[in-house]
């Protein structure tokens, strides 16, 4: 259902790659939605509960005001999810049984920048002011979310980020192509212009200390994120060209944002062998910011099998389908391989010290036996490469000083203890920016509970 500009044009800038819907097209699409007969993608599918019939109806009528304000009442940020969700109101779409499912997230997406250009998102003038102080450390989806509905409420917010601006995993984990810069500082304009206050390029627990948080706050949230990087650590993990891949992306939104002036030497693409080992978004990720830089050539590897095209016999609707999935990034070029594991890093012929390929043999897993995939004899192969992005998901927050694995136990309702909760994937594990701001949210409803009972109104900080 989504269109994108030419491939030509968009591998040589960074700019948006998908296009809006045609009118005649959302008009058509609304219009399905509405001979669904019982709705599941709001209650079975959305982790925020978006009334998606209701919202659609509202947009097919023209009423694209009365169709953000219900969207707004579960959804603080559908600039993000109108993005980078991969909607998963769609997988339980009625429409999607028999025929491609209703394009709710182009939907939304229409729904919220209407709603920007006519004025109607603009900062509330009218919150009040409690005497309840809140400190959230991480301004990632979960702690924006935290923050966006603690204000709302009362509370006097600061935002901790460690890196030199808010946004964190939004800013520097997903590249521009997909998510513009622009649309994460619109907001955090709108959030600032309403009270909530950010303080950047400082570490809690190493430049200002856990205690002195505690002190400052009657609340404290941690909203780390899951960034401990599963690593494959295989002979030859030290030769120089094997780097993470949120490393990679990291370093080239860097670039893009004008924070540095160019990608580290060692880590561009331009005029290189490109292999990225795993088979997810970041992966996929890396495919398309390499092509961007110049790569001659690019490979995703994946270790699991291919997944089906349609959805296989155990996996039903309304589920999520589990079906295989090109990406715009896929669309752009390169070789794509499942069932693949990588046994070695290969050095360099003549640069001993330098990537030069990587030893790869065929795997196969049998079906719930719940055992690692085994190696097909005879099937090793070799893959030239001048560069290697490991992109193999995340296992656990950086807790750093500012808790210990052992003390860090969160319930389902963020709680950890007296006035410490914690939010997103450090509750929840990796997971998706629409579930990290669903957790987010939460998280705030849980200290709202717990403390904005007893607290009185106080001046504007």
């Amino acid at each position: 259902m989504s269109q994108y500009r030419p491939v030509a044009e968009r591998v040589r800038d960074y700019l948006p790659v998908e296009l809006r819907m045609r009118d005649d097209e959302m008009t058509r699409e609304l219009k399905r939605c509405q001979d669904c007969g019982i709705p599941f993608c709001h209650a079975a599918g959305c982790p925020l509960a978006n009334v998606v019939p209701e919202i659609n109806i509202d947009a097919l009528n023209g009423h694209w005001d009365s169709a953000l304000a219900r969207l707004t009442l579960t959804s603080p940020f559908p600039e993000f999810t109108s993005r980078v969700c991969p909607a998963l109101c769609e997988g339980s779409c009625v429409q999607g049984l028999d025929s491609l499912p209703v394009p709710a997230r182009q939907v939304e997406y229409e729904v919220v920048e209407r709603g920007f250009a006519s004025g109607l998102i603009r900062p509330r003038r009218d919150l009040p002011w409690l005497d309840l102080k809140v400190g959230i450390v991480g301004s990632g989806p979960s702690g924006l979310a935290a923050a966006w509905k603690l204000r709302h409420a009362g509370a006097r917010v600061t935002v901790y980020e460690k890196d030199a601006k808010p946004g964190g995993f939004l800013r520097y984990g997903i590249p521009d192509f997909k998510l513009e810069k622009s649309v994460v500082d619109r907001r955090l304009d709108l959030m600032r212009a309403e009270g909530v206050r950010f303080v950047t390029s400082v570490e809690a627990g190493l430049d200002i200390s856990a205690k002195f948080l505690k002190q400052r706050h009657h609340v404290l949230i941690l909203a780390l994120g899951s960034r401990r990087k599963r690593d494959l650590l295989i002979p030859g993990r030290e030769l120089g060209g094997v780097f993470m891949a949120t490393d990679y992306l990291s370093a080239q939104n860097r670039v893009v944002g004008g924070e540095i002036p160019s990608p580290p030497p060692e880590m561009d693409a331009f005029g290189k062998r490109v292999v990225v080992v795993g088979g997810g978004d970041t992966g996929s990720d890396c495919v398309g910011t390499a092509w961007r830089q110049g790569a001659t050539e690019v490979w995703q590897i994946e270790i699991m099998p291919k997944p089906p095209e349609v959805r296989a016999p155990g996996n039903p609707w309304p589920q999520w389908p589990r079906i295989l999935r090109t990406t715009s990034s896929h669309q752009e070029g390169g070789e794509r391989r499942w069932s693949v594991e990588t046994t070695e890093f290969l050095p360099q012929e003549g640069w001993p010290q330098r990537l030069g390929g990587l030893r790869c043999q065929e795997v196969e897993r049998v079906p719930g036996d719940g055992k690692p995939p085994s190696p097909v004899p005879g099937t090793e192969f070799v893959i030239k490469a001048d560069l290697a992005f490991l992109a193999l998901g995340f296992v656990g927050p950086v807790l750093g000083t500012m808790a210990t694995p052992q003390n860090f136990a969160p319930d389902k309702f963020g709680r950890i203890g007296p006035g410490l909760y914690a939010a997103g994937d450090a509750v929840t594990g990796p997971s998706l920016v629409v579930r990290a701001i669903a957790s987010g949210l939460r998280t705030a409803e849980t200290v709202i509970s717990d403390h904005l009972g007893s607290v009185r109104t106080g001046a504007a900080a």
